[in-house]
């Protein structure tokens, strides 16, 4: 009714400028003013003159929107590059999966204790059937992922030797895009996991520190607070 009312309103004014839009895409986004995931549409504009109703004179065009299908509330374009809740939990069960197996690939799966910690970590995170068989399937395949950023340049920057390159580049792939959609302590969250599976079987190695100091960079932490949390999961083991 309200919309309605403020539509017939505009219409009767003798003199202004409208903005006439034209949906030109759409698609699933979330929706600040919902709460939730929603259809959108992409709209186009170009404000007019409008006399008695009747738009009239061009006045340019305007800067493109997001519109939600289900309350109509209009947006900027960047409220695209926030992820769906669907897109958000498979980027944050991936983000955890990746830690788990960079940990395992470097401590190594001969502790039953560390096994079971990754195990545990990855189904929380959403994949329920994963196994042992089939994390050191993926380890193994891992393992084998020679190549992929030629030199040591990388690893060095990463606290890796040249051997773990690509497994530095998996780790800053599917963590760095997650980094700014998570509060501090999911951050954390998601390094203590990593933390966790590691001092299962006794004190960092050398390598696993690497790996989860890089996994605090991806994830935007500093390295005092990484620092930190690696000391506390080590404390209480």
């Amino acid at each position: 009714m309200v919309h309605r009312r403020a539509r017939r309103d505009r219409d009767l004014c003798v003199v202004g400028v409208r903005t006439l839009w034209r949906t030109v895409g759409d698609g699933e986004f979330f929706c600040p003013e919902c709460g939730g995931d929603r259809n959108y549409r992409r709209r186009t504009g170009r404000r007019r003159i409008v006399l008695l109703g009747l738009p009239l004179l061009p006045r340019g065009p305007v800067a493109p929107i997001v519109e939600c299908a289900a309350c109509d509330s209009r947006y900027g374009m960047e409220v695209l590059d926030h992820p769906t809740t669907t897109r958000f939990s498979a980027m944050l069960r991936d983000a955890v999966h990746t830690v788990a197996l960079a940990v395992l690939a470097v401590g190594g799966t001969e502790s039953a204790a560390v096994r079971q910690v990754a195990v545990g970590a990855v189904r929380a995170a959403g994949f329920a059937d994963c196994g042992e068989e089939q994390l050191l399937a993926l380890i193994e395949a891992l393992a084998a992922d020679t190549g992929r950023l030629p030199g040591a340049g990388s690893g060095e920057r990463d606290g890796l030797d040249p051997c773990g390159t690509a497994l530095a580049i998996e780790l800053h792939e599917s963590l760095e895009p997650l980094a700014p959609h998570l509060a501090p302590t999911g951050r954390e969250a998601v390094l203590l996991q990593g933390a966790r599976i590691a001092v299962a079987d006794g004190p960092y190695r050398p390598a696993e520190r690497a790996v989860l100091e890089t996994v605090g960079r991806a994830l935007m932490i500093c390295p005092d607070d990484t620092a930190r949390l690696l000391a506390a999961t080590r404390a209480a083991f």
